[in-house]
């Protein structure tokens, strides 16, 4: 039988040369991204979101990122919720995509902000109905007595909004501004490869090499 000791797997996909890579990492990570998608590997877009409470207690969840540009990442969710609650308390986080089939892992850290209402009301506006009645519905990351409460929930604010459900008041987006970027490329023989970029300036990066 095997056992949890014995699993273990050779990663021979593809290497991540500094000379083949792209000098800004956002560049770099939107190449990785695209080539997810393209490649149609399962959720593409899920990424772990790491924070800390008060009580120095690290947690971690899956999100997906809604939004890239040269400002940052962007998600959404409830403000009132767990995550919400530790960066209202301690601003810094940390993000991990793992795109298994590629061999490919990017940690990301920086200082998230809420983005403008502006943007999380269109995108808030942009979901499926049923999500955004959702929004309204679940009590985020709080203990409720039953799924029957969720249900009746939704029913309700379903009848009191119909169609047209606004944007919840603790409900919007965050934005993690990245002031380090690692890239790593599963190599044969655990010699991975393994890039860090760190800011270096209002505008520049420092990229180097780390051992696996």
């Amino acid at each position: 039988m095997t056992t949890l000791a014995d699993l273990r797997k050779s990663y021979e996909c593809a290497e991540l040369d500094e000379d083949a890579s792209h000098a800004d990492p956002l560049q770099q990570f939107s190449q990785w991204l695209d080539e997810a998608i393209k490649a149609a590997v399962p959720e593409p877009n899920a990424m772990t979101l790491a924070t800390v409470g008060s009580d120095l207690r690290p947690s971690t969840r899956v999100v997906l990122i809604k939004g890239l540009d040269a400002r940052g990442i962007v998600w959404y969710t409830n403000y009132d919720s767990r995550k919400g609650q530790e960066l209202a308390g301690n601003p810094y986080a940390a993000l991990q995509f793992h795109w298994v089939e590629l061999e490919r892992l990017v940690r990301i850290e920086g200082i998230v902000e809420k983005v403008e209402s502006e943007q999380s009301d269109a995108y808030f506006h942009s979901r499926p109905l049923d999500s955004r009645i959702g929004a309204w519905a679940s009590p985020q990351s709080q203990v409720i007595s039953s799924r029957a409460m969720l249900v009746a929930n939704a029913a309700r604010y379903g009848a009191q909004f119909l169609l047209q459900p606004p944007r919840p008041p603790h409900w919007g987006g965050y934005r993690l501004k990245p002031d380090s970027w690692q890239f790593w490329q599963g190599r044969k023989s655990r010699l991975h490869d393994r890039l860090r970029y760190s800011a270096e300036g209002p505008r520049g990066w420092k990229r180097e090499r780390l051992a696996p």
